[in-house]
């Protein structure tokens, strides 16, 4: 059997990491990488990532997808490029019309219907179409604050709430999310970002709620999100991010889905730089009342680049094999580390 191949659409911070996680597993090759930023552009990926190329075949980052993907040449292509489904949208399509499958790491694509419920449904008549599957994954949304705490409601008779809390660092991430989230920001500049819409904040509550109710078979009334500054007394510093004391180190989202006029699904997330230089530890913790009271705890927080290029990578083979359709995390098996061969999990 050929090993599995594999083609990445944007190599910024997720795509180059996924790239380096791949070339370290058996059984798959990255035949293709489409980028725009204009440093990369014809460099070798292995030279950009600093990897032996040994007697693998070179691959050389291409501006043109239509280069990259086409015809069926490749198993799978990785979308490494938007947070919402929208945007991602005409990606998705010029792929799956390649026959080729998708995996997006756009937030919102994790459970498209929430919110765009007519492009999910064309999605999916798409792949359809194509004999090819498509998946929305990460971190979060994709594993901490809904799949997690689907998978720990099985050992229940009786669910009557769900409250999920991510605490997490953002030091680790670039210039790109301190701009999203408001790092540096004075009060008043931020309370207008968030009126306005220009800050983006967390990206995916939405998609949470609604995974966690359909699993649950819970019909949601309402939802609701809110965004407020984490304001730091002291200066912080991170790589990418500066707070000088009085202004915003950070966003703290809180969201909410209404069932039969309750709330059922409790969400928060704050999340900023330095943190512990204020008392705050980071962490995952799911609360789910009911019978047995299920109570989890994960300190510190789980790495959110890591553990989105991880998801990313260990979902390739049961998107290749699923079939063709829309899918989402409920439709798939239960993500685990592949430290074996790609090829072994692959379905002849």
């Amino acid at each position: 059997m050929e090993n599995v191949k594999v083609a990445i659409w944007g190599f910024g911070a997720m795509g180059s990491g996924i790239a380096k996680v791949l070339l370290g597993k058996k059984g798959v090759d990255i035949v293709g990488v489409c980028d725009i930023h204009p440093a990369r552009i014809g460099k070798s990926i292995y030279d950009i990532l600093g990897v032996d190329q040994g007697d693998r075949e070179d691959v050389f980052i291409n501006p043109q997808i239509e280069k990259v993907v086409h015809d069926g040449n490749c198993d799978i292509c990785v979308i490494a490029t938007d947070s919402f489904t929208k945007k991602a949208f005409p990606k998705i399509k010029y792929v799956v019309e390649q026959k080729v499958n998708v995996i997006s790491t756009a937030e919102e694509m994790s459970y498209p219907k929430a919110q765009e419920p007519e492009l999910t449904a064309e999605m999916d008549r798409l792949a359809k179409e194509n004999g090819v599957s498509i998946l929305g994954t990460g971190i979060n949304p994709g594993l901490m604050m809904d799949l997690l705490a689907i998978c720990l409601s099985g050992c229940m008779t009786d669910v009557e709430s769900v409250t999920c809390r991510r605490v997490n660092s953002l030091s680790p991430f670039g210039p790109a999310v301190m701009e999203e989230q408001g790092v540096g920001l004075a009060v008043d500049v931020f309370n207008k970002g968030v009126e306005d819409g220009t800050l983006a904040g967390h990206v995916g509550f939405a998609e949470s709620v609604g995974m966690i109710a359909d699993a649950l078979g819970w019909k949601v009334d309402k939802f609701e999100q809110q965004m407020s500054p984490i304001v730091t007394s002291v200066d912080r510093k991170s790589p990418y991010g500066f707070a000088k004391a009085g202004d915003v180190a950070g966003v703290n989202m809180t969201g909410q889905g209404y069932v039969d006029g309750k709330v059922k699904i409790d969400m928060y997330h704050p999340q900023q730089i330095e943190p512990e230089m204020e008392g705050t530890h980071t962490g995952d913790y799911i609360e789910l009342k009911g019978t047995p009271e299920v109570n989890m705890s994960i300190r510190p927080e789980v790495d959110g680049g890591i553990g989105t290029i991880a998801m990313i990578v260990n979902m390739i083979p049961h998107v290749i094999n699923a079939r063709p359709g829309l899918k989402t995390m409920l439709d798939l098996p239960v993500p685990r580390a592949i430290m074996g061969d790609f090829r072994d999990y692959i379905e002849e």
